[in-house]
């Protein structure tokens, strides 16, 4: 597949909303500049309609919920669906407790989401499927992660973005398999707030009927850069890696991207 939307990022330096959690919210807004978007973290309810519709891409993600956050996301979403804007969920740990559920079973009904992107836990619980999760760690189960992703695409009419050790990104009808990244991607945390993030950034410059090769490419330009952080660290530094990571959002290229892409579109097995 070609990859040109990295640079349509850079070029066009997106507004990218984020309504997002207390740990993620730095290393999320960082990441942001570094890919070439422009953050915004706000989540002040009295303003959510007017920044979501001016806004190139909003992204909800429940890691620290309160109630006015709630409140805040639905107002947020709502006028960004208006808007025509495209609206990112990242359910973190939405199984873990009741009020995660409730509230992103709300969210999904109030909400039209172009993206969603969750670990293998956090979507297995999304599609309906016996998983084993602890927290907001992904866990284990027997299930199959890319028909996992293909059903949560299918239930919510959206592009399911499954990261991991490897990463599966469906439509429903197609199944992207991608083994970019390195293993000191979860040694940091919001690592995956930050992916969604960065796939908010990409959809922002992609047309509706593009989503899955724009959320495809910015997982893969994201594995590429995480591999080109971690070459030559030891798995201690994690934060060296940080550091690092940033820098090579930000110095990644489109040529080193496609050249080191480990993306296979596969078929896709029923849950």
């Amino acid at each position: 597949m070609q990859f040109h939307y990295l640079a349509e990022v850079r070029s066009k330096n997106p507004l990218i909303h984020n309504i997002t959690n207390i740990v993620a919210a730095h290393f999320s807004a960082n990441g942001l500049l570094a890919v070439g978007a422009s953050p915004i973290m706000a989540d002040s309810v009295e303003e959510m309609e007017e920044l979501a519709a001016l806004s190139s891409a909003l992204v909800l993600n429940i890691g620290t919920l309160d109630a006015d956050k709630i409140q805040a996301m639905l107002v947020a979403g709502r006028s960004a669906n208006r808007a025509g804007v495209p609206v990112v969920l990242d359910p973190v740990g939405v199984g873990a407790t009741a009020f995660r559920r409730d509230t992103v079973q709300t969210l999904l009904q109030e909400i039209r989401f172009a993206a969603i992107r969750g670990n293998a836990g956090e979507m297995a619980q999304l599609a309906g499927v016996a998983w084993s999760a602890k927290g907001v760690d992904a866990g284990s189960g027997a299930a199959d992660v890319g028909a996992i992703a293909a059903a949560v695409a299918r239930r919510y009419e959206t592009v399911a973005v499954v990261s991991g050790e490897t990463d599966y990104v469906s439509d429903g009808l197609k199944l992207a398999v991608l083994n970019n990244g390195t293993p000191l991607l979860p040694s940091i945390t919001t690592s995956g707030c930050l992916l969604s993030a960065v796939c908010g950034a990409f959809l922002a410059v992609a047309p509706a009927n593009d989503y899955l090769a724009a959320a495809v490419e910015a997982c893969t330009a994201y594995g590429v850069a995480a591999e080109q952080a971690a070459a030559g660290l030891r798995n201690t530094q994690h934060g060296t890696f940080m550091i690092r990571f940033i820098d090579s959002l930000a110095a990644v290229t489109e040529e080193q991207v496609a050249a080191a892409a480990k993306v296979r579109w596969a078929d896709i097995e029923a849950v």
